[in-house]
């Protein structure tokens, strides 16, 4: 559904020397720097297939969406989705993608959610009978038909969000691009943003690339995950084997010494980096094999009030990758 080849964009950017003569100067002699915000990135995407697409601000996420969307041009490389080159910009190929950005509004801020529907309505050319089968399928779905007719500027984050997604799938794409969809909302609106999409992408097999700094989105979304650091890509596979990228699999071990142990200020394990809090609480990062070994170690030594054992968080892993190569 969607193949992207050597995708790459270079921004250029004029660089002016700070006070008046330095603008007088910017007049007859001008620099500019080159910002490759997508760099040779290439990956494909099968239909219905629900993606992310991670990596830090300033990665070049937003800028390949944009190029996907046929927003900008890439500087080089291509692109298709669903055999369309977004660079022409076909109202056939339009009909059939939506794009979803979490921090800019596609609906009119002083009419009611239901007007602005109907204009896009309009734009699409639906059919009434289509039309009515699209919204009342997915104000059932979000739980938003009593905020219908309310001013999109008195709603709150989270309806408003909800509203985004009806007024993008109402043409009923094929492709859906989410650019932070949760960003700012709630713990309950997440959740329902994502019960949502989760349930639309195993209906109707819409082929979906999100972009996330939540990485509750991606854990509960996507199987599949693409990484990108400035602006080359890093990693392409399944989420499971992410943490394989970063780095050796490891585990976070934390304990709590209990009443007359012999864990002093400095005691240290001798199979992983171990750290003390001001409250007495011990955490180590070992090797995944090391568990047992580590556990022993822990017990041998002295009573324990309290233990846990944890994967290393996933936002953790990422962050090792991207300093790896950085």
């Amino acid at each position: 559904m969607i193949e992207v080849s050597h995708l790459t964009r270079v921004f250029r950017t004029y660089k002016k020397q700070p006070g008046f003569w330095g603008g007088v100067r910017g007049l007859f002699h001008r620099e500019f720097e080159e910002t490759r915000a997508a760099d040779d990135v290439s990956f494909s995407i099968a239909e219905g297939e629900f993606v992310g697409f991670l990596g830090p601000n300033g990665a070049g996420k937003t800028t390949t969406l944009k190029m996907l969307s046929g927003l900008i041009y890439p500087t080089s490389g291509s692109a298709r989705v669903a055999g369309f080159d977004p660079t022409k910009r076909e109202n056939a190929y339009r009909r059939l993608f939506a794009l979803v950005m979490g921090q800019k509004n596609q609906l009119w801020w002083d009419l009611p959610a239901i007007e602005s529907f109907h204009l896009l309505r309009a734009i699409y050319g639906l059919p009434a009978d289509e039309f009515k089968k699209s919204i009342d399928e997915l104000v059932a779905l979000l739980d938003v038909e009593k905020k219908l007719n309310v001013m999109v500027r008195e709603l709150s984050l989270g309806e408003r969000m909800k509203m985004e997604l009806i007024a993008a799938l109402l043409h009923r794409p094929r492709v859906l691009f989410l650019d932070e969809p949760t960003i700012g909302l709630d713990v309950v609106s997440q959740k329902n943003v994502r019960s949502f999409l989760r349930d639309y992408n195993r209906k109707h097999r819409v082929t979906i690339l999100l972009t996330s700094h939540y990485m509750a989105d991606i854990k509960e979304l996507c199987e599949r995950v693409v990484v990108i650091h400035k602006g080359k890509k890093i990693y392409d596979g399944a989420l499971d084997r992410l943490e394989n990228a970063g780095g050796a699999k490891k585990k976070i071990i934390t304990f709590v010494p209990g009443v007359g142990s012999a864990f002093p200020e400095t005691w240290q394990s001798r199979h992983g980096e171990t750290k003390r809090d001001s409250d007495g609480k011990f955490t180590l990062s070992v090797p995944s094999e090391n568990i047992v070994a580590v556990s022993q170690e822990i017990l041998s030594t002295g009573p324990v009030a309290d233990i846990t054992i944890e994967d290393v968080p996933l936002e953790d892993v990422i962050a090792e990758l991207f300093t790896s190569r950085a």
